[in-house]
């Protein structure tokens, strides 16, 4: 035969295979999610309940011994936590079995501190069991969280926990149905009762807990749950390195199955790492974890919580997203308010996708266009998906929106059954015949959304501009979102001047001193103004231009800090203690050693009944202290000790603290700090006051 007429023939037979080649689906690319995880990845949005003996303390953490009989709420109701997680469009709930304090909320037949000896229904009552049938009564699913941490435990540190916490777990997840989560916090090991032995212990929190042995019974009991944990063993699901609400614009969801994993990679997970390990964002609905009265005005707002979402749902993370149960065993209704406001206003944001079943064309099309096609990217079927060939890594995906259209997000997902793939990406609009460049991003993965100001365009197109491998797109949405107005934020300076500002350009603020609630008639805002001793200011934002207000900022403040001094310190910088301002800071250093000693001189005695702590706002800070002694004295000779204990928490959610005593005359107050989150000789202080009669 000719050689090229059998070349000719080679060329044919491996151009018909590589066409071949082309209309199947994209191989796996890296390492891809499990079924569970996907499952859990679908839900996006679900509920933490923290409930406990410090609720009835004004605790953050439970030291291991208060009183049992503490825990009698008299309007425990599950089927309203749940009503209120399935209203504001929660797929599941995360209930604290058991906290730090290892009080149990079930009646546990291996330790005698549970609801079994609580008065709360003289000791036959199961909150599991309760929450577990109102999760299937409104359609939820459950999850647990047990701590490793055992304050009250007095084998805690021993061999012998191990098998106790193992117990544990095994009553959990055999007695209530279908676990979807189990939760593992990464606080472990330092000060508790321990049986009565009040001291500290430490632990290897890489090896104590022999996860892997404790994770193979874990997924045996129950074989569709996901596993978090922060404790120093790789889990299905990893924690984001902050409680603040958000996950990395950058956000991979894979992590190196081994070795340590500092702050960045939990941030923005690692692009070649070797286990799928994606981000859940968890926060709480108030600055705290568990309920405190004086935070019934600090529930976050409508826009403070879409921007929890966008940085959570919208950058490739699901929402964990905390409710604390009052003492009386009820969700709080300003809680429940804000997350009905927060759940509509997310479904008016999103209702209508602007490019659903409009015209697209993609610059490439994987062979088959029926099952890759650049329609299969718009048809809101995420189990569809547009693909490219194997070698094209660089593609764009045009959508003709038909007439000028208002839009301002943008929403991509990748099928992650394949790997998440895109690095790069960048969106345009279509305007005035000219294509305009609306925003650039790196990660998409399962959901990715993106803001913009508000564009007119007949057509947007979507690039991709590097990625791993070949894109493989299930979804594109456009949106035409409503603009919220940010509450206002309100502070005090030292001098008494109240300033009101806020991140929107153009709104008028009006306000109130007497804690009503403020109209367009209220008082107008325009420059700061004198406000001093104990004032209550609540502000709104109005755009006259569409006639809506904001949600109403709130603050009270206490005395006037006008005439306080520092004791005892020549630095001018340390005045940021008392400037009213929280960004601002100022660096204590002791003699390589601690205490450290913070004297103030109010410069007359006031009836005192507590004390706020705010430390520095930067998380990386060494001066965040967790365990103090607060005094008082009239003379500054004579000494009380008032308070004292830990500020728990502190590193991980750095809000005030906030700590109460019996009234007592007080001129002067000293801060005395014994330990900090750094071990080494710096108090860091953004702000300190105090609470008077």
């Amino acid at each position: 035969m000719n050689r090229f007429i059998l070349y000719g023939i080679i060329l044919f037979v491996c151009s018909i295979g590589s066409c071949f080649a082309q209309t199947k689906a994209p191989a796996p690319f890296g390492p891809v999610p499990t079924e569970n995880q996907l499952r859990w990845q679908d839900m996006e949005y679900y509920a933490f309940l923290h409930y406990s003996l410090n609720t009835y303390t004004n605790q953050s953490w439970g030291f291991g011994s208060e009183d049992v009989k503490l825990f009698n709420p008299e309007k425990a109701d599950c089927r309203q936590w749940a009503r209120i997680c399935k209203e504001a469009g929660m797929k599941g709930i995360i209930i604290t079995a058991k906290h730090h304090c290892g009080f149990c909320l079930w009646p546990s037949k291996y330790t005698e501190y549970s609801v079994k000896n609580a008065p709360w229904k003289n000791g036959k009552g199961d909150m599991i069991r309760e929450m577990a049938d109102a999760c299937k009564e409104y359609g939820l699913k459950l999850g647990v969280y047990l701590s490793p941490w055992d304050r009250n435990s007095k084998d805690y540190g021993k061999p012998e926990y191990i098998t106790y916490f193992r117990n544990q777990l095994t009553e959990l997840l055999t007695n209530y149905g279908e676990i979807f989560e189990v939760w593992f916090d990464g606080a472990n090991g330092g000060d508790g009762y321990y049986g009565g032995a009040n001291e500290t212990r430490k632990i290897d929190r890489t090896t104590y807990y022999d996860w892997k042995n404790t994770y193979a019974m874990i997924r045996k009991l129950q074989p569709n749950i996901v596993i978090w944990n922060d404790g120093g063993d790789r889990g299905d699901l990893r924690w984001v390195g902050t409680e603040e609400g958000y996950v990395g614009e950058t956000n991979w969801s894979l992590l190196n199955a081994t070795g340590d994993v500092p702050y960045n990679m939990l941030h923005y997970g690692v692009e070649n790492g070797n286990a799928w390990v994606p981000a859940e964002v968890n926060t709480s609905i108030r600055p705290e974890w568990f309920y405190h009265p004086n935070e019934d005005s600090k529930v976050k707002t409508v826009p403070f919580l879409m921007e929890t979402y966008y940085n959570s749902i919208g950058r490739n993370g699901s929402l964990l997203l905390n409710f604390p149960i009052m003492p009386n065993g009820l969700i709080h209704p300003n809680d429940e308010k804000a997350a009905l406001e927060f759940a509509k206003t997310v479904k008016e944001s999103f209702a209508t996708n602007l490019a659903e079943k409009k015209k697209a064309d993609a610059s490439n099309i994987r062979g088959n266009a029926k099952k890759f096609g650049s329609a299969m990217a718009i048809d809101n079927d995420k189990d569809t998906y547009w693909a490219t060939d194997d070698s094209i890594i660089k593609a764009s995906l045009t959508i003709d929106l038909g007439k000028p259209t208002l839009f301002n997000r943008f929403m991509a997902q990748e099928y992650i059954r394949l790997g998440q793939r895109v690095k790069f990406f960048k969106v345009e609009a279509l305007t005035d015949g000219n294509w305009k460049e609306l925003a650039t991003a790196t990660t998409i993965g399962y959901k990715r959304i993106l803001r913009f100001p508000s564009t007119k365009a007949t057509k947007v197109r979507f690039s991709i501009t590097d990625s791993k491998s070949c894109p493989v797109i299930s979804n594109i949405g456009i949106y035409n979102a409503p603009v919220l107005l940010n509450a206002p934020s309100i502070a005090r300076n030292q001098s008494g001047e109240v300033t009101i500002t806020t991140n929107d350009i153009g709104p008028i603020f009006y306000y109130t001193l007497d804690g009503s609630e403020p109209t367009t008639k209220s008082n107008i805002y325009t420059i700061p103004f004198p406000a001093d001793g104990k004032v209550e200011v609540k502000a709104i934002a109005y755009d006259p231009a569409t006639g809506k207000s904001s949600q109403a900022g709130h603050e009270k403040f206490d005395i006037s800090k006008k005439d306080w001094v520092l004791v005892g310190i020549n630095d001018e910088k340390a005045s940021k203690i008392i400037d009213g301002n929280t960004s601002t800071v100022w660096h204590q250093r002791g003699n390589k050693k601690m205490p450290i000693d913070l004297v103030i001189d109010f410069g007359k005695t006031y009836k005192v009944n507590g004390f706020k702590y705010l430390p520095d706002q930067n998380r990386w800070s060494s001066g965040m202290i967790t365990n103090y002694e607060f005094y008082v004295s009239e003379d500054n000779l004579e000494w009380k000790l008032v308070n004292e204990g830990e500020f728990s928490n502190i590193k991980n959610n750095p809000v005030w603290q906030i700590r109460n005593f019996s009234q007592v005359n007080a001129r002067y107050i000293k801060l005395k700090a014994i330990k900090n989150t750094s071990n080494n000789d710096v108090a860091g202080y953004a702000e300190v006051d105090v609470i008077t009669n």
